[in-house]
């Protein structure tokens, strides 16, 4: 975040709001989904008065801390064909291509520069339960006529786009980017005003009021308004709309000191974003400078809604299993030093999509469930929002992440207790896995739970 606004050549915070103001519509949150937002408001309708407030800096949230990997759901194909269909499947992907084509031409466009890196998307199998999943993977886009959004790669054929001992063979996915996430975060700010938007940072948000016209309370003022969209990432999961259908789990992530002869010595001359089969997947990327991103998705799960608990951006134990990881799947590299760790709560919804709905008075608008694949599905986000707010029936207001019913989660304490429970489960049987030994049986069994009790979250 830092290296973005030093970008900007010193470019100061918005003014705090203060006093009282009216506005169209507000939008509270910064980060890339009400980024998106404000933005398509002011395309779509130029005359629509929007103001957005942030309670720190635009991007200073998980938009600028994510691992920076754009692609939509083509990776999750099979997945999303077990649980929601086929068609649903479909659906959901071709709309994260849609979603894909409209990043890429806002990040490559004149004066824009947020490091994107289009070079295509690499999952890895390191485990005969790896592979058994990764044959799945292809034999799911068989089925459904997409066999050109997966391509199968044999351990020669991964080889040349990157070595390692621990790989065994790879699916690559066309559809994938890297970009510096803090940078574009800012260059969106900077798009949103531009085109006319009101930015207020360092205001949070104190209250909301909603009614047939809306109050929207700070610290030094208030807002009125006809419509409100909550684009507040994991402070959704203690809101009344979003509670029961979203989870607070946490992901960590490692940045390595720059690594001299990168190329030579694992033959990654491309810009492939990377991942295993996991379920807490291990992701990671290169930066322009030869440094290394490893992120571990098994980071702690919050209770209830309490998102800024300790554990989500100060736990140890994860932030060493990215490190073990880089260590592990890329053992030519030595142990690069490790030159910033981090970590940060991610909103995860029940059955792994995000969802974007309205209040039953139609005057707030929420969108969350990101469940860690940010980038791309923010744009998803910033259509489907812009588009509630202006009370379209279009191919987003229609899709399945506004119309779908979200599974809703147990209630605590049984939530959190069976979440950690079934996690300290998986990543057991995924750490014997990569060892080359069986799982202990009751790391099996609470493994296999989820599944069992058609739980989406947590199944293998």
């Amino acid at each position: 975040m830092q290296e973005a606004l030093g970008n900007e050549g010193g470019t100061p915070p918005t003014p705090e709001l203060q006093g009282r103001t009216e506005t169209d519509i507000v939008i509270v949150g910064g980060g890339f989904t009400g980024l998106w937002t404000a933005l398509l408001l002011k395309e779509r309708k130029p005359d629509l008065s929007v103001v957005l407030i942030e309670a720190h800096l635009c991007g200073s949230g998980a938009s600028g801390m994510n691992g920076g990997k754009v692609h939509g759901y083509w990776g999750g194909l099979s997945g999303l064909a077990a649980s929601l269909g086929a068609d649903a499947a479909l659906e959901a992907a071709r709309l994260g291509t849609m979603a894909q084509d409209a990043i890429r031409s806002f990040c490559t466009a004149a004066g824009r520069d947020v490091w994107w890196k289009e070079a295509g998307n690499l999952r890895v199998s390191t485990s005969d339960a790896q592979d058994i999943k990764l044959r799945n993977v292809i034999e799911t886009a068989k089925r459904l006529g997409v066999s050109d959004t997966a391509v199968q790669l044999d351990k020669g054929a991964l080889n040349e786009r990157i070595r390692s001992p621990r790989f065994r063979q790879g699916i690559y996915y066309p559809e994938g980017a890297n970009v510096q996430p803090a940078r574009l975060a800012r260059e969106l700010r900077k798009a949103c005003l531009q085109a006319g938007v009101a930015v207020y940072e360092n205001t949070p948000m104190t209250a909301i009021e909603e009614g047939d016209v809306c109050l929207i309370k700070t610290a030094k003022g208030e807002i009125l308004c006809k419509q409100v969209v909550l684009a507040t990432n994991v402070a959704l999961s203690a809101h009344r709309l979003a509670s029961p259908h979203v989870a607070v789990f946490s992901s960590y992530a490692v940045m390595s000191e720059p690594i001299s002869e990168l190329h030579d010595r694992i033959g990654w001359r491309g810009d492939e974003g990377i991942a295993d089969l996991r379920m807490f997947v291990h992701y990671f990327r290169k930066t322009q400078d030869n440094r290394i991103l490893m992120g571990s998705g098994s980071g702690p799960i919050a209770y209830s809604s309490r998102y800024g608990d300790s554990a989500m951006n100060e736990d140890i134990a994860s932030a060493a299993r990215a490190q073990a990881a880089l260590s592990r799947l890329l053992p030519e590299l030595g142990k690069p030093r490790i030159d910033k760790a981090w970590g940060g709560a991610i909103d995860v919804s029940s059955d792994r999509l995000p969802f974007f709905l309205s209040s039953p008075k139609g005057r707030v608008h929420i969108g969350c469930g990101y469940s860690g694949h940010g980038v791309n599905a923010t744009r998803i986000g910033g259509e489907c929002l812009s588009s509630l707010v202006l009370g379209e029936k279009n191919k987003w207001t229609n899709s399945l992440f506004c119309r779908r019913a979200v599974p809703k989660f147990p209630p605590e304490p049984f939530r959190t207790v069976g979440g950690r429970l079934v996690r300290a489960a998986i990543l057991s049987c995924e750490e014997a896995e990569d060892r080359g030994v069986r799982p202990h049986v009751a790391a099996r069994f609470g493994a296999w739970l989820p599944k069992a009790l058609n739980i989406k979250v947590g199944m293998r």
